[in-house]
């Protein structure tokens, strides 16, 4: 008997989370499930931890393969999917036990095609408060999606979510990117008649300190403004009365990784260079941000600013800092 739910876990050096993490995958309630581990490529003990499970427990499936990024193990993942529901498990986190079991129910009971959970983080062995489940809410295409980009019940992350594998039908993770979940969910959600959110907390994401994205801002960062070209082509195309929810959600992306930037590059001209590829990216929506109406004055006032110049944004910057730290 094919199992109900195939789980995808991309793993590359991650020794000391992996067998946290894979325990609390086969710990689950819902038992029929397959377990799919990738290892891709990792040059620590992560390829024998991998084996290990595979010969304690055969729902475990291993999958070695050379190095090429998440994306690629991911793809891989899904290609071997037997499971009608899809998930997938960073393998530095790991999931309460009944994860995966609440989230079926939801896509049964309500026969929608992704079921979303809430996730809460872990940073440096510490949770953060976990809410009470107390409501669910039932969504149509149209209203999941505007809720995908106004990040109040979830956001583009991959991994608090089940989906009906028909939602992976042509999709797939861009592959040598990062950012890949930012590139891929809204396509997930293309795909999805109903969407069911509850804020049961089921997955717990773990902050490592040499993680990519927790790291100092680097090159590999900025692909994701390859991703919100996509993301805009085709929600223009697709979703044009959603535009003040898209382009807003573009514009906080934009602000906030100017910061990071003018905090974390210390050497100008790469500063300056990582600004002007969000500087022509803004450029081509510009005039349409300007028409969003629920864009507060001071996220109008910085897209403008860096909108013309990234030096007069930079200037803003040290200025605002300079007050703030006067004040403090």
């Amino acid at each position: 008997m094919n199992p109900t739910i195939s789980i995808i876990v991309p793993v590359y050096n991650v020794e000391p989370y992996l067998r946290r993490c894979l325990d609390s995958i086969l710990a689950q309630t819902f038992t029929n499930i397959e377990v799919i581990v990738v290892n891709d490529g990792s040059t620590d003990g992560s390829g024998l931890i991998c084996d290990e499970f595979a010969t304690k427990d055969e729902r475990v499936k291993v999958i070695h393969k050379e190095n090429g990024g998440v994306s690629s193990a991911r793809n891989i993942g899904i290609d071997e999917a037997r499971g009608n529901f899809i998930g997938f498990v960073d393998s530095d986190d790991w999931v309460f036990e009944d994860m995966f079991g609440r989230l079926f129910r939801i896509c049964l009971n309500s026969n929608c095609d992704i079921a979303v959970c809430d996730f809460a983080r872990e940073i440096n062995g510490k949770g953060s408060l976990l809410r009470q489940e107390s409501y669910t809410k039932t969504m149509n295409n149209e209203e999941a999606m505007r809720q995908l980009f106004k990040g109040k019940l979830y956001r583009f992350a991959l991994c608090n979510k089940l989906y009906k594998k028909k939602c992976f039908f042509n999709v797939r993770f861009p592959e040598g990117r990062i950012h890949e979940d930012l590139s891929t969910t809204y396509k997930l959600f293309y795909k999805a008649d109903k969407v069911v959110f509850t804020n049961y907390t089921g997955y717990i994401y773990v902050k490592r300190d040499r993680s990519i994205l927790t790291s100092r801002f680097s090159r590999k960062r900025m692909e994701a403004f390859i991703g919100w070209d996509e993301i805009i082509s085709f929600m223009e195309s697709e979703y044009p009365r959603l535009s003040k929810e898209y382009l807003t959600c573009f514009v906080y992306w934009c602000i906030d990784n100017s910061f990071y930037i003018l905090n974390q590059v210390n050497h100008k001209k790469v500063k300056y260079e990582f600004l002007s590829i969000i500087q022509e990216c803004v450029k081509k929506y510009y005039k349409n941000i300007l028409r969003t109406n629920n864009l507060s004055f001071k996220y109008k006032y910085l897209i403008t600013v860096l909108n013309y110049s990234t030096r007069s944004f930079c200037f803003q910057y040290n200025v605002n800092k300079f007050i703030r730290n006067a004040s403090s």
